[in-house]
């Protein structure tokens, strides 16, 4: 795992000597993403710099060091992340009578570009990564990012200069980058907690979406030619087109093998691996089928804090046990979780609003000081239908199919009574019946209310999985929920759900919570969920496969109690968020008041004042719970101070 950035100075009018201190000016920004090594590459007569940090993981000899030069001389690479099938490719490679000065992916991906192609080798890769191809013979620059959006990659125009980097402060080091904040894209981020890709917060600068490529010539400013080689929507339905009706036996077969090839390619390293374990359903099946895999006790990490409702290092705890994992669990103190708060803005890098990144971080930076990788179990909900939404989507699109105004009533009831009260309620309600509480009942009525004020159907996913409902920023457009094109027509209802989550949350929010976390500490995770062959097979199922009556994930849960009691696993999962809406009537009152001010936010101009002052006014007095929607601008407002000082 690595940090990449570059530049192209279209007008090369830079000299060597400038490229190279540009160039790695550039890439200290990213030594948190790869400590142990850096080094550039430059072309004063095209204006090309590429540079390069190195997190060692494979090949830990100088044969492994980037920027690399293909045997041919043609192509320059900057490559981060890993190419899980890189043995496979290199065999074929071999056979083709290519010869290898080392033992490195990046080398097979360079000698693989050579051979096939760009395009070609990208289609062929199982990996996670982000990379830059200078091709010297044609004068272009290409870039790539992985089919599910592992690695970040952003790119964008200055004048004639083309930068881009693993993340934006490196861009934002370079002397040409000049960019505003975009309002469009903070009312995006309002509305959805995080950035969406093709998006950043900067006007004129844009993330690579996953599964595409982009093509630039620098004789041609402003311009780049970015093409798809892989759709998770298209790779769906194909899946589906070879769909049968296997027995609950044979769906588990089908999943328990493509996870034990993904987890087994992605435990191949020369550092240590570990893995986070939660003690929910993914984490575990994870573990599970690594410690099966392996000879040693799996590394497993895992944080505990007191919290009711949202702490699973007791089952996580009796997860390991049964397996036999070397376990190790950090308690961290509330105080520990806030002291993290100042650092995200530095960390994110872009406006980003998902509170479970505090203890991301936490277990990431625990993990570090035993491994250098970690497998997580992200994924899993995507693919296998995990999320409680996706059935309350199936029950509100009909309902949205009841005129508005029988709806509204039911809808004002549910409002009536902030989130911690209907939180008391359902949990003595379920007390009564002795059955375990959902995971935040208050927060899924609240999100019920807003779905039935909807208009009607095509307006309910958009609504349950919005922060902000109607994001108040000044001279902004209404922003808009997923699009997934016409090809998406044929998928209905959880399924429909189920993709849009993969095309958008899941790059959006989760992998960059995962990578953010984990590179601030410099920790490579690897995620075995999202492996092509294992969504191929999750596709390839039939939907009472993966939901069955009012449970997500089914298969998976067959699969894991072949290898541990659901008597240790079988509760619904509560999370790992952390009580953020309490901490900010307490111990972050003083500094969410300085970010809240109204004379700030008006001398700003971003943001409607008044409409946030109301929501923090009602959150302090405990009338109702906004938690959601301030921790979104809180996080707005921390980074705009962090970047506008920085």
């Amino acid at each position: 795992m690595c940090g990449i950035t570059g530049f192209v100075d279209g007008r090369r009018s830079t000299s060597e000597t400038d490229l190279e201190a540009r160039a790695r000016r550039m890439a200290d920004t990213l030594t948190h993403r790869g400590p142990d090594d850096a080094d550039s590459w430059v072309d004063p007569a095209t204006g090309v710099a590429l540079a390069f940090r190195r997190l060692a993981i494979l090949d830990l000899t100088p044969t492994g060091r980037q920027p690399m030069q293909s045997a041919d001389g043609r192509f320059v690479l900057a490559f981060n992340g890993e190419a899980y099938n890189f043995a496979a490719l290199r065999a074929e490679l071999e056979a083709k009578g290519v010869r290898f000065r080392g033992r490195s992916d990046t080398e097979v991906l360079l000698e693989g570009i050579s051979t096939w192609g760009f395009a070609a080798t990208l289609e062929r890769v199982n990996g996670m990564f982000a990379l830059a191809c200078w091709d010297r013979s044609e004068r272009r620059l290409l870039l790539a990012r992985d089919r599910f959006g592992e690695k970040p990659l952003y790119y964008g125009w200055f004048g004639t200069t083309f930068l881009f980097g693993s993340e934006l402060k490196a861009l934002r080091s370079h002397p040409a980058f000049a960019a505003d904040v975009d309002r469009d894209v903070l009312a995006k981020y309002l509305q959805r907690a995080c950035v969406p890709a093709p998006h950043t917060i900067y006007t004129g600068v844009s993330k690579l979406e996953p599964g595409t490529w982009l093509s630039m010539d620098p004789d041609q400013p402003g311009t780049a030619h970015v093409e798809r080689f892989w759709s998770p929507i298209g790779a769906a339905l194909e899946a589906m087109t070879r769909a049968s009706s296997p027995t609950p036996e044979e769906a588990a077969d089908a999943v328990e093998h493509a996870l034990t090839t993904s987890i087994g390619l992605r435990m191949v390293a020369d550092v240590p691996v570990g893995a986070f374990l939660s003690g929910g359903t993914d984490s575990s099946l994870v573990v599970a089928l690594m410690q099966a895999q392996s000879t040693m006790p799996v590394r497993t990490y895992t944080i505990a804090f007191d919290a009711a409702g949202y702490d699973e290092a007791e089952q996580a705890k009796a997860v390991a046990a049964h397996l036999g994992t070397e376990h190790t669990e950090l308690s961290v103190t509330p105080a520990e979780m806030q002291a993290v708060v100042p650092r995200l803005a530095t960390m994110y890098d872009e406006p980003f609003a998902d509170s479970s990144q505090i203890p991301t971080f936490l277990v990431a930076q625990l993990a570090r000081g035993d491994v250098t990788v970690a497998l997580s179990g992200d994924g899993g909900d995507e693919l296998f239908g995990g999320y409680t939404r996706y059935l309350a989507f199936e029950r509100l699109r009909r309902l949205a199919r009841i005129p508005r105004v029988a709806r509204l009533p039911f809808a004002a009831v549910l409002r009536s009574q902030p989130p911690q009260r209907w939180d008391r309620v359902v949990r003595g309600t379920t007390r009564v019946v002795r059955r375990r509480p959902p995971a935040q009942p208050g927060d899924k009525l609240h999100k019920l209310a807003r779905s039935l004020s909807v208009a009607g159907p095509g307006d309910v996913w958009s609504t349950l999985t919005s922060c902000w409902v109607d994001p108040p920023v000044v001279g902004a457009a209404t922003p808009t929920g997923p699009d997934l094109g016409p090809s998406a027509h044929a998928i209905d209802g959880v399924e429909w759900a189920m993709l849009a989550d993969t095309a958008s949350y899941l790059h959006d929010d989760l992998l960059v919570k995962v990578d953010r976390a984990t590179m601030a500490v410099s920790l490579e995770a690897r995620v075995p969920m999202l492996d092509p062959n294992v969504f191929d097979v999750a596709w390839s199922l039939p939907l009472d496969a993966k939901v069955r009556g009012a449970r997500g994930k089914r298969v998976l849960t067959d699969v894991l109690a072949r290898h541990v009691p659901d008597t240790i696993v079988g509760g619904p999962k509560t999370g790992f968020g952390v009580p953020f809406g309490e901490w900010l009537r307490g111990p972050l009152r003083s500094w969410a008041d300085d970010l809240l001010a109204a004379d700030r936010l008006r001398n700003e101009g971003f943001l409607d004042a008044p409409v946030v002052e109301r929501r923090w006014r009602e959150h302090r007095a405990g009338s109702h719970d906004h938690r959601h929607e301030l921790w979104a601008v809180l996080m707005f407002e921390s980074w705009l101070e962090t970047a506008t000082t920085a």
